[in-house]
Formats: C-alpha cells, sequence, structure tokens
C-alpha cells in the first residue's frame, strides 16, 4: 500500500468498509474507525510477507543459538540466562524450550491492576500493535498479527488492566491479549465475559502455539498506553476546536474588547500560531455588535480575557506536536530487539560487536539487535506539554466566568440573577468550576520524572506515558464541563444584556448558533433551580456540536 493514510476499500457484499494496514501510514481516524467497529481491518499482503521473512530471520537466529534477547536468552535481569543452545538445528527439545518460555512470559507478565479499559480503548490497542507489528521487526510469527486482525473482526476484545505501566513498555498489561490467544484469561464477546477458550471456540479460532519472539513481541509494546494517548489527542483537539466559539460568546456576554486579537496587536508578537489562534477567534465573532463602538465599553477587559489567544495558540500547536509524535509512534516498531531484515550494514566490518548482531539463514538476512525503541519519551514529552498547555485554558475560563458574574465587570446583576429573582442565581455555582480546575492543575504536572529502578534495578527509568496520558483524557474531561459552565453563564448574561441593555443585540453567526443550540437544551435561568442536568447538557452539547 503506497496511499497516503491506510488504504480503504470495500469489501463483502454489504459493502462493509475495511481498512488495510501496512504498518507505515495508520491514521487516528482510521485507528478509531476499526476500534468503534464501524470498519473491519486487513492485511496487506506485502507487510505480511515481511512479517514472515522476519520470523524466518529470527528462527534462523535459534537455530544457530545466536544470544537473542526474549529468545535464547531470557528477559529483564534473567537476560544472563540460557534458555537453550540449538547449534546449527531446531530439535523438538530446543522448539519445546522456546515454547515453554513463550508461555511462561505470558503469564508471568500478565499481571496488571486496576479496573480493565474501556473496551473501545482495548480495541484501539490492539488496532496499534497490529499496525506496529506491520512494520515488520518484531519476528513474530505471522499468525500473530492474524490473531489480532480476527480478535478485531470477529469482536473478541481481552480484558486488559487499565494500570501498572512505567511507560517503557506496557508489559504488565499488553500480555493479557497475549494470554487470551493461547486460550487462556478472559475476554468480552457480544457483551459478555468468557474465558479465552470459550471466546476462541466461538470465533473458530485455534489458540495460539507461541515459540521464538511472540510473547515478547505480545508484551513489550507500548500500544495501551497509546491507545489512550490517542484518545486523549482526540478529544484536546475538540477542545481547541471548540474554543474560539466559546470564548466568543463569553465576550459577547461581557461586552469586552475585541483589540487584543486584531491583527495589528497580534503582528507585533510573532509568535508561531498566533496570528491562525487570533484569526479563529475573529471569525468566531464576526458580525457581532463588538464591533460597532459602545460608549459604554470598558478600554481594557480582565486578563483572562485578553490573553486567551495566547493560550488557544499555545494548546493548538502543543495538540499538533502530539499528533505528530503519535503518527510516528504507531506507524513504527518498538520492539526489542529489533528484528531488521536487508540491515544496514554500517560498521559491520569494522566492528565485531557489530557483526556479532548480523544473522544469515536460507533466502533471509539481516540484523536482531538490542534497542531502546520501547521508549516512548517524545510522546509522553508532548502529551505532558499538551496538559499544561490546556490547563491554562481552563484558567482562563474559569476566570472568565468568575468576572461574568459581577456586575463591575458585566453592568449586569450580580451573580447574572435575573432581576426578578431574589435567590442565590450564579452565586454558589463557582465552586464546580474551581474544583475542576483545580484538578486540572494537579493533572497537568510532569510525572516523566517520576519513578525507582526495578527489575534488578534493569530498568532503572521511565516515562510513565500512560498516567501521563491518562491525566491529558481528564483535563480533556474536565474542560468540556468548565466550559458547559462558562457558557451557562455567558449565555445568560447575553440575555440579561437583551433585557437590560439593548433588546436588538446581535451576536455573531457562529455564536448565535450555538446559543440557539445551547437554548434548545438549557433555558433562561428565571428562577433558582437544580442545575446539575444542565451542565451535563451543556458538557454533552459542547462534546458533539459541529462548531
Amino acid at each position: 500500500m503506497t496511499a497516503l493514510c491506510a488504504a480503504l476499500t470495500l469489501a463483502g457484499a454489504a459493502g462493509a468498509e475495511t481498512i488495510t494496514l501496512n504498518g507505515k501510514n495508520l491514521t487516528m481516524e482510521n485507528a478509531w474507525a476499526i476500534a468503534s467497529g464501524k470498519a473491519d481491518v486487513a492485511i496487506a499482503p506485502e507487510a505480511m510477507n515481511l512479517l514472515e521473512k522476519s520470523h524466518e530471520l529470527v528462527m534462523a537466529a535459534a537455530a544457530k543459538g545466536q544470544a537473542v534477547y526474549g529468545l535464547t536468552v531470557g528477559v529483564g535481569l534473567n537476560k544472563d540466562h540460557k534458555l537453550f543452545t540449538a547449534d546449527g538445528k531446531l530439535t523438538p527439545e530446543v522448539v519445546a524450550a522456546s515454547r515453554a518460555f513463550n508461555y511462561n512470559a505470558l503469564r508471568s507478565h500478565s499481571a496488571g491492576v486496576g479496573e480493565m479499559m474501556p473496551e473501545n480503548l482495548a480495541r484501539l490497542s490492539m488496532v496499534i500493535r497490529l499496525n506496529t507489528l506491520l512494520d515488520g521487526k518484531s519476528g513474530a510469527q505471522a499468525r500473530v498479527a492474524t490473531l489480532y486482525k480476527d480478535f478485531l473482526n470477529k469482536g473478541i476484545t481481552p480484558l486488559i488492566p487499565s494500570e501498572g505501566s512505567i511507560g517503557e513498555a506496557d508489559i504488565l498489561l499488553a500480555s493479557h491479549v497475549g494470554a487470551v490467544m493461547i486460550g487462556e484469561w478472559k475476554a468480552s464477546m457480544k457483551g459478555k465475559v468468557v474465558t479465552g477458550a470459550e471466546a476462541l471456540k466461538a470465533a473458530g479460532i485455534e489458540p495460539l502455539v507461541p515459540e521464538g519472539k511472540d510473547a515478547l513481541a505480545i508484551l513489550s509494546n507500548n500500544s495501551v498506553a497509546m491507545a489512550y494517548a490517542v484518545d486523549a489527542a482526540r478529544s484536546a483537539q475538540r477542545i481547541c476546536d471548540v474554543t474560539p466559539t466559546i470564548y466568543g460568546l463569553s465576550l459577547e456576554g461581557l461586552n469586552g474588547n475585541v483589540a487584543p486579537i486584531l491583527p495589528q496587536t497580534i503582528g507585533a508578537r510573532p509568535f508561531p500560531g498566533l496570528a491562525d489562534a487570533a484569526k479563529d477567534m475573529r471569525d468566531a465573532i464576526q458580525g457581532s455588535y463588538l464591533w460597532s463602538t459602545d460608549a459604554s465599553r470598558p478600554l481594557q477587559d480582565p486578563l483572562s480575557y485578553r490573553v486567551t489567544v495566547y493560550g488557544l495558540a499555545e494548546a493548538k500547536r502543543a495538540v499538533k506536536d502530539l499528533e505528530e509524535v503519535i503518527e510516528v509512534q504507531i506507524n513504527s516498531t518498538d520492539d526489542n530487539p529489533a528484528t531488521i531484515l536487508n540491515a544496514d550494514e554500517a560498521y559491520r566490518n569494522e566492528s565485531s560487536q557489530v557483526a556479532n548482531y548480523f544473522i544469515e539463514g536460507k533466502g533471509v538476512k539481516g540484523a536482531i539487535i538490542p534497542s531502546g525503541n520501547f521508549n516512548p519519551l517524545p510522546v509522553a514529552l508532548a502529551v505532558q506539554r499538551a496538559s499544561l498547555a490546556l490547563a491554562h485554558l481552563s484558567h482562563y475560563s474559569v476566570q472568565r466566568t468568575v468576572h461574568l458574574s459581577y456586575d463591575q465587570f458585566t453592568g449586569l446583576t450580580r451573580f447574572l440573577s435575573d432581576p426578578d429573582n431574589k435567590g442565590h442565581a450564579f452565586g454558589a455555582i463557582q465552586k464546580a468550576f474551581m474544583g475542576l480546575h483545580v484538578d486540572n492543575m494537579a493533572l497537568a504536572q510532569p510525572v516523566s520524572l517520576y519513578g525507582m529502578p526495578v527489575a534488578g534495578e534493569i530498568e532503572d527509568t521511565m516515562t510513565n506515558i500512560l498516567q501521563a496520558s491518562k491525566h491529558l483524557l481528564t483535563i480533556d474531561e474536565n474542560l468540556f464541563q468548565i466550559y458547559s459552565l462558562e457558557t451557562l453563564h455567558a449565555a445568560q448574561a447575553v440575555d440579561l444584556r437583551r433585557m437590560l441593555k439593548n433588546k436588538d443585540l446581535k451576536l455573531s453567526t457562529k455564536t448565535d448558533a450555538f446559543y440557539q443550540a445551547y437554548r434548545a437544551k438549557v433555558p433562561y435561568v428565571k428562577n433558582d433551580r437544580i442545575f446539575t442536568d444542565d451542565i451535563k447538557a451543556g458538557t454533552d452539547l459542547i462534546k458533539n456540536y459541529k462548531f
């Protein structure tokens, strides 16, 4: 496949969409289509051929008794334990020893904790791992890839614990997929939890007999953390998309000043992405009454209104960077060791150490090289930067909302109370968005440096990308709710401004459409009422509205 994205074809009599993976150009959109069950998955023939050749190289190394991590020697601190010596021949005893090691590796590494992953994220992790397998550097049997495909297409979702990774491959979590492949552990199938053996039987699938590097290929990858990272990145992009319109409605509620987002203003400080963010915000209020002179309008608004453009620009840049490194991560190997067919022979002739990694077999040659490719630090750092940037958007939103509550800033009623309402109005509700923002402040703190050496001190560094990705995902969810609370205030401010200041007040095309959609779900607050359902309705609208 040479398409710029994973190939889409129509398959089957019913015309069901099929996405063909080749290990090179999976998009987050296509990964989600498979994970959500909207598309089946197929494997490109050339990718399958690459897998087969890669496995042949691994078995050639095994036959010669060459020291290969996770193949002829143990893993982690046990890398000094020799598993077997083939000395040029894969005898039944050698194959049995390899299989025993693989079974034991999958069982001993299935040790995750916490709640099981949501089914869509568990499926997403399998999509990601299938695609990275197809890069052809794992050395696993081609059947391992076929099993990932069959699990996705036939609705077998292994139960994968959601916690227990330090971010140097999700070895204690991803192994549960392999446990189901060998007919053990548990899986969800058609909404029911069954044993791995029952799931395989129901789908007409023979259990995997793992050998060579199969177990290591299944468990030593970052697919679980990446599923959370992809989900978090998608929600973060949604936050960036909705921000200009919500900001615009809030600015209209305040009767704020457009000056901070003018091209003349922004042009004086040409930071990357700042002009684009300012344009998005101007577009959101195009045609608004804010572009007409108003003698009562303050010359300068609170800082949270004036500098949101900087927060949006940085959030967009952070999310873009995150998406770029995710694209690399889900379309390349994170296997250790890397099984590289026809490997570049640089230094081979100059170094006996490098030459030791190369192997030749019948019709296949390449190298099996120890690596640090399981380290996802570029993604972990990008996730954390996005978390910090979105936490700034959270800060600006809660401050904008607070200012909408105070009559000295809006010229409206205190706490946006209806003139006839003698109750609390929005006086108490501030605690809700401030509590969410405090959570976001804590969640935005970097975690990639935390940890202590484990596994006999051979694993002495970590990225904690799983924890970081979950933090970003929670920040996203909190921000949707914070934006819902801001919209509750902004819409009320617009209604009161029309009631008390200007009955003909004109919103922009975009903010008015959003305002109308919001008011269809959350009515004007005439008297004090229970707001919990209103907040949820606003959150759901913001998540799904086509901005």
